[in-house]
Formats: C-alpha cells, structure tokens, sequence
C-alpha cells in the first residue's frame, strides 16, 4: 500500500495539528465508511463520513458526519442558515472539491467551505475522517479538526 501525503495532511501538519494515519486495501472496491471502519479495526461509532451539499442559495456547504448514521437535510439546511440543501451529485465532487468519492476529506479541499460536524463528534477524545485518498483515513481530536476546517457542531443527522 503506498503511503502518500495528502492534501489533508499537509494542511493538518501546517497547523501544527496532530493526527494519525491508517492505510486499508480498497482493491475490493467497498471504500464507505462502515467498510473503511472494520478495514481498519475500528469502532463504527469513531468514524466520520464527509458529505457535500449545494444549498438553495447556490452555495457549497460541507457536513461531518458518524457513517452509520444520515444526514437530516432539514436540519442540515437549517445549521447554514439555508432554506434547503441537497447532496452534491457524485460526478460534481471533483470539480468542487478536489477530491473523489471515497477519499473526501473535511480539510485540505480547494476552497474551504462553511463545515458543520455531527453533534456526537463533541463526546468523542478522537474520531476518524477520510484522509483525501481512498484507501487512507487520519484518525484527529475532533476539535482540532473543527479549527483546522473553521467547523462549528450542530445536530445535523436523522435521530
């Protein structure tokens, strides 16, 4: 497995923000987060799944939340002061992000766009996001990753 730096982690580092990296195969093509989790011997309940959205207004908004779990677009909207948002379609997620389905990550996308985290992200000492490549996730404090990206936390997902 080759083992590159991401844009993700090269922000991270230049934040002086600590985090460690976990590498899996993805050569059977299951690359979500629940697949992503038990790849790494992980605890579903620890890792986070990067969501992109187009608000009503136009604007790209960025949701973190745990993979198990959904995102409640009403909520979600509501969090961004928005009146609706919808999932960003997949072939779009490149030219807006920079990154790929699979391997997007919350920081180091090519603009940094207002990020909101899961609520549940707060009670955790660590969780784990994409780390911008499929195939790697960084493992971080979930509030330094909140400074690194300008985060704030919301309650965003379905209950």
């Amino acid at each position: 497995m080759t083992q590159v730096k991401t844009n993700a982690m090269r922000m991270l580092e230049k934040e002086k923000i600590s985090y460690e990296v976990y590498y899996y195969d993805a050569g059977d093509g299951k690359i979500d987060g629940i697949s992503a989790a038990k790849k790494i011997g992980k605890d579903i309940t620890r890792v986070y799944k990067t969501l992109v959205t187009r608000g009503n207004s136009g604007e790209f908004y960025v949701f973190v939340i745990p993979v198990a779990k959904e995102l409640n677009l009403k909520k979600a909207a509501k969090a961004v002061g928005e009146k609706s948002v919808e999932m960003l379609h997949v072939n779009e997620i490149n030219k807006i992000t920079g990154y790929i389905r699979g391997g997007c990550s919350p920081v180091g996308m090519k603009k940094l766009f207002a990020t909101v985290f899961s609520q549940d992200a707060q009670e955790l000492e660590k969780i784990i996001v994409s780390g911008g490549k499929i195939g790697c996730q960084i493992e971080l404090a979930p509030n330094d990753l909140l400074t690194a990206v300008q985060g704030r936390y919301a309650q965003i997902t379905l209950e």
